[in-house]
């Protein structure tokens, strides 16, 4: 399951074996919207094993993703 803004998704994984689809799938989305201002990266936040944010970020360069776990 997937909630959203324009620039900022949640991933709720009720399936382990689905993690990594929704995770690509949501990256694939932000990456959409980032693309024609060539403006930010993605940060993927860790909330626990089922919940992660996905979100553009300006701290993160243009292209690429980069992860964080909240503990």
């Amino acid at each position: 399951m997937r909630t959203q803004t324009a620039e900022h998704l949640e991933v709720h994984v009720t399936e382990p074996g689905r993690l990594y689809e929704l995770l690509d799938d949501a990256e694939a989305a932000l990456r959409q919207i980032a693309r024609p201002q060539c403006f930010a990266g993605i940060l993927v936040t860790r909330h626990d094993p089922s919940r992660y944010t996905l979100a553009l970020s300006t701290t993160v360069p243009y292209g690429e993703t980069r992860e964080q776990i909240l503990s």
